[in-house]
């Protein structure tokens, strides 16, 4: 369970940019509101989340189909799915320092910034406008998606006329979105641009309810197994009917204890067959498939959706330890295997001893070669190496010494939640390295 702090969203971000994890965009150029950029080992720790996110959703229990929609979408799509004239938030302007708000987000009518009073509440569409070609006029706009599940649906005939599936069947797609947020905020919880997994899983009306619940299941096994967040840290909140998107039947919110409040990680929808009517009957397509009777029908989906900026943040809120191992203590990411982004770190004892430095190397290579995520690393002394290794999250450190050359032919292998340290010989690395990793 975490240790919660009121300094803690301050700590996780000062590790991020120190550690590379994530860095604030066009930093050197006084930073974008609401972009983030991630540095190398947040990369590796993303890869890491769609691994496992790939593993349990497309090749686990259900019949799955991976896709890559392009972002630009002809404008006619989001007209078609409601965005264009609904996908929006409501806004208010401070009348003295002109700051904008959303407004759901202030309290009373007095601006948080300078305490003037707040104008009249408006509706603020969050679609960022692009335009397409040489032509400037309204021929040429389009939009950079606000999610990623338009290009699935209007896919749905391609998909069906190339693989031929049976219903049930799902879409999956990774990729980025876009939303013009009137006031990004919580580090990379709330930004303008974003990544999603998510999915859009057709099935028979009179069966929604049965997969509904085969999927909340799976996203709660998700959240406890694979990213190691414990139940007393999230919670599923039914959302009211008059709470509910305007394609929803049913939603069910995940909701993540993070140290500004408990707020949406993850969602489940049923958005009964609103999306594929809806872009069948602006575009003219067929948009139906053969039930289990043989019998043309629109299929009803459920739509498991994951924010992947959302999921790394709560993974490093769950993870991020203190303890006192060490002198004045110590800050680690205590980062489950699959996720880490480096699993094991090769020291030589002295970077100034080449018989040292060649052996570390001779053992780094060979650990790449088999389990990948394998760093080498001879900055600064032992101490400062474990206590940056400690800090990226990586599960074990191998040290080669004087000993591993003149005496035993092995190394030292500590081990990142404990401490300990044991002898290992080196031809029993991997097998050592294997059993801990399976």
């Amino acid at each position: 369970m975490m240790n919660k702090d009121n300094n803690k969203m301050e700590e996780i971000v000062s590790l991020c940019k120190r550690r590379g994890f994530i860095f604030q965009g066009s930093e050197i150029y006084g930073g974008l509101a609401g972009t983030w950029d991630y540095g190398p080992y947040g990369v590796l720790l993303k890869e890491n989340i769609k691994r496992a996110w790939i593993d349990r959703f497309v090749y686990g229990k259900f019949k799955m189909y991976q896709m890559d929609a392009a972002i630009l979408m002809n404008p006619r799509a989001w007209e078609a799915s409601g965005h264009v004239s609904g996908f929006s938030d409501p806004l208010v302007s401070c009348k003295k320092c002109k700051k904008r708000f959303r407004a759901d987000h202030v309290d009373g009518d007095k601006c948080p910034e300078c305490g003037g009073y707040l104008g009249e509440e408006k509706q603020f569409n969050m679609m960022f406008k692009t335009a397409i070609g040489a032509s400037e006029d309204e021929s040429a706009i389009t939009y950079l998606r606000p999610e990623t599940a338009g290009g699935m649906f209007v896919n749905f005939k391609n998909i069906v006329d190339s693989i031929h599936p049976k219903l049930p069947f799902g879409l999956a797609q990774i990729g980025k979105a876009f939303r013009n947020e009137i006031a990004p905020r919580d580090f990379i919880f709330r930004s303008r641009e974003f990544e999603q997994m998510e999915i859009e899983f057709f099935v028979e009306e009179d069966e929604w309810e049965k997969y509904f619940e085969e999927f909340r299941i799976q996203m709660n096994e998700w959240i406890n197994k694979d990213l190691r967040i414990e139940e007393s840290e999230y919670s599923e909140l039914d959302v009211p009917k008059d709470e509910l998107a305007h394609y929803s039947k049913k939603t069910i919110d995940f909701e993540f204890e993070y140290p500004f409040g408990r707020a949406e990680l993850y969602g489940l929808a049923y958005r009964t067959d609103f999306d594929l009517k809806s872009h069948g009957g602006a575009s003219g397509q067929d948009l139906m498939i053969e039930d289990s009777e043989n019998k043309k029908t629109v299929p009803h989906v459920i739509e498991p959706s994951f924010g992947m900026d959302r999921t790394v943040l709560a993974v490093l809120i769950t993870h991020f330890m203190k303890d006192e191992m060490g002198e004045g203590g110590r800050v680690f990411l205590k980062l489950p295997v699959n996720l880490a982004p480096v699993k094991i770190a090769v020291f030589p004892l002295l970077k100034n001893k080449p018989e040292l430095v060649e052996k570390a190397r001779e053992i780094f290579d060979e650990l790449r070669g088999e389990f990948k995520a394998v760093e080498f690393d001879d900055n600064g002394n032992v101490g400062k190496r474990y206590r940056r290794q400690d800090e990226i999250g990586t599960p074990f450190c191998v040290t080669v010494d004087f000993d591993t050359l003149e005496k035993d032919n092995r190394v030292t292998v500590r081990d990142r939640d404990t401490g300990s340290q044991e002898r290992i010989e080196i031809e029993k690395l991997k097998e050592f390295f294997q059993t801990k990793f399976s």
